[in-house]
Parts: structure tokens; C-alpha cells; sequence
């Protein structure tokens, strides 16, 4: 709703910016020797229009800064599993290859040596979330399983001849089966 709002907003003004140009590109054409009364309202006027524009612009611009989704774009903010991965030719190293299902899930890429793209798959081998693998660099990605089985981790940026064989497994499991591993 606001979104449709802002838009609609936008062009109302952009409208009324485009017909206020359009009306001064006439009339400075059709008046070239314009006297010093003409020039003096004109700058009066403009300095109206300008504080019109930033009286009406700026509440609207912070209005809708404020709903933007970025806050809650379902980002899981519980506690979450950690889980450091490095990607190195030709294989992932995972700090842990077990999580949980239904908690958030951080893992923390970053590669050894060259670019990487770590993709995870599901085991109908459905792509469920991806991030890059950088030397120097640490990439976090928050993901939550919904569902328990064994996730492939996959490299999806071509760095070398054994990249088809980059693969490594984790092991999603329910929070019961996940404590009795501990027991």
C-alpha cells in the first residue's frame, strides 16, 4: 500500500516537475528582453516553488525511508548455529557438518584461495541458498531448515578443473534426534 502510494506520489511530482519545465522552457523562449520586475518575480516565485518542493518532499521522502523492508526481511534474529565454511580447491571445510531443524543456521564463507560460490541444495537438488566465498573476506548467510535430511554444498563459480567435485554434505536433523547425538 505504501509502496503504490509513494509511486503514485512520485509521479504527481514529476508530473508537476516536467509541466513547470516545460512552462519556463516557453516562456524563456518567448521572452528574451524581459525586464527587471519579470526577472525579479520569477526569482521570487522560484524560491516559493523550491521551498514548496522541499515542505512537501521531505516528510514524504522520510515517510516512506522508514517503511522500507529491510528491517524485516525475514531475518531470524533468534539464536542461531554458527557454522564456519571455507572453500578451497576443490573442497568446503565445515567447522560442523550437522544443524538443526527450525534454528537459524549462520554460516560464516569465506575461501583459501580463490572466488567460490557456495550454493546449498536440497536432496531433490533444489538450490535453498547461496552465497560467494571470497579470500580475505567473510560472507554471512542466515539460513533456517524446514525440513530434515542431507543438504549438498555445492560450488557454483567455475575456479578450477575438479570444481564439479567440490561437495560437501550437511546433515540437517530434528532438535530430539540432535539432542540424543549429544546423549
Amino acid at each position: 500500500m505504501y509502496q503504490t502510494l509513494a509511486w503514485q506520489l512520485s509521479l504527481i511530482l514529476m508530473g508537476a516537475l516536467l509541466i513547470a519545465f516545460l512552462f519556463v522552457a516557453r516562456r524563456a523562449r518567448d521572452r528574451a528582453d524581459a525586464d527587471a520586475s519579470v526577472v525579479s518575480r520569477a526569482y521570487r516565485i522560484r524560491g516559493i516553488l523550491f521551498w514548496a518542493l522541499l515542505v512537501v518532499v521531505t516528510p514524504v521522502m522520510l515517510y516512506t525511508l522508514l517503511d522500507l523492508p529491510y528491517a524485516s526481511a525475514g531475518i531470524d534474529r533468534r539464536e542461531s548455529q554458527v557454522i564456519e565454511v571455507v572453500g578451497k580447491q576443490w573442497a568446503w571445510d565445515l567447522s560442523t557438518d550437522r544443524a538443526s531443524v527450525g534454528t537459524p543456521v549462520e554460516f560464516r564463507v569465506t575461501s583459501a584461495d580463490v572466488n567460490h560460490g557456495l550454493g546449498i541444495y536440497d536432496a531433490d537438488m533444489r538450490l535453498v541458498a547461496q552465497v560467494m566465498a571470497m579470500p580475505d573476506y567473510t560472507n554471512t548467510l542466515r539460513h533456517t531448515f524446514a525440513e530434515p535430511g542431507t543438504y549438498k554444498l555445492l560450488c557454483l563459480e567455475y575456479c578450477g578443473l575438479i570444481h564439479h567435485d567440490m561437495i560437501a554434505e550437511l546433515k540437517v536433523v530434528a532438535v530430539a534426534e540432535e539432542e540424543n547425538s549429544h546423549e
